[in-house]
């Protein structure tokens, strides 16, 4: 006879942590198999706390993708590690993710002494596994962790190749209680589509520029209008920057640099929403605006959002 008994829903937040650029955006996109978390090969390109929600039969996992941890010097740098140290907080589950060969053991240091706080169960992702030249090289890094005592299980995955990823899923399912449906079962994320247009808009300005312009971007978008039949969006977004010398290199001579980020943005944005885009982008000045607290809220960067 078969056994009737009901299989119980899992549902829970897991927090993604970690220092910058060690792939918790690539492994959330990966997960939802849809991307709503911009990546760049640059530190501190996650700057807001981003839900990815994963929906299938008998679970609900909430991902919660935070900013990385690193040495927070002025009033912005300490708002985004605030962001991502508020996430323990309320999570039911924490995958700690480093990469290998571990780049800045100080500031996982530093993550271990936060993780010590939390009563969570957290499981230790160790990723870019697919960069090693011999497998045998994880070993020491498990056993080192290993011996600390703290995780409910350590996974070595490639988020960027998927080697793993299923293999953690079942972790994280196993480390999360019995729960409700958080979420309707279509919502892949809980951000609106103008902040995610702002951040596809501010992620090209990520590769298409270097050094410090990047870090001193910010987007927000003023107008986004569905038009009468259904078929277009006008979006309007300015590009804030604290400099003229920043504004002139995002321009570009002639305006091509401007033209090619409004390209580019607007193709991932039509692709995202699945209709035409009208796209028009502008850039305004707006001095040490990572120095000052209004403009941080303005802008959405202020601690634990």
């Amino acid at each position: 006879m078969a056994d009737s008994t009901p299989v119980a829903f899992k549902s829970g937040y897991v927090a993604l942590i970690g220092a910058p650029n060690v792939g918790k955006s690539t492994l959330l996109n990966g997960f939802l198999k849809e991307k709503i978390s911009i990546t760049a090969p640059k530190p501190q390109t996650t700057r807001n706390r981003i839900l990815g929600i994963l929906t299938e039969p008998g679970f609900q996992i909430v991902f919660v993708d935070t900013p990385g941890i690193h040495r927070a010097r002025d009033e912005f740098n300490k708002a985004l590690v605030e962001t991502a140290l508020v996430a323990l907080n309320d999570a039911d589950a924490v995958c700690f993710v480093i990469e290998v060969p571990e780049t800045d053991r100080e500031i996982n240091a530093f993550i271990l002494d936060n993780l010590a706080k939390v009563e969570t169960p957290v499981i230790l992702v160790i990723n870019k596994i697919d960069l090693l030249r011999s497998k045998s090289d994880l070993l020491p890094v498990m056993q080192r962790y290993d011996a600390l005592g703290k995780f409910v299980a350590i996974v070595p995955i490639s988020a960027a190749g998927g080697e793993g990823v299923d293999r953690l899923q079942g972790e994280i399912l196993r480390a999360l209680p019995e729960g409700p449906l958080y979420y309707p079962e279509e919502y892949v994320t809980d951000q609106p589509e103008r902040f995610l247009a702002a951040e596809m808009i501010r992620e090209k300005v990520f590769h298409l520029l270097r050094q410090e312009v990047p870090y001193a971007v910010a987007v927000t978008v003023e107008r986004f209008t569905e038009n009468a039949g259904g078929n277009r969006i006008d979006i309007e977004a300015a590009i804030h920057v604290e400099r003229d010398s920043q504004k002139a290199i995002l321009i570009g001579k002639k305006g091509q640099m401007l033209k090619e980020i409004g390209k580019q943005a607007r193709q991932e944005i039509e692709k995202f929403l699945g209709c035409h885009v009208f796209l028009g982008l502008f850039v305004r000045v707006q001095k040490d605006w990572r120095k000052d607290p209004r403009a941080l809220a303005e802008f959405g960067y202020s601690p634990g959002r």
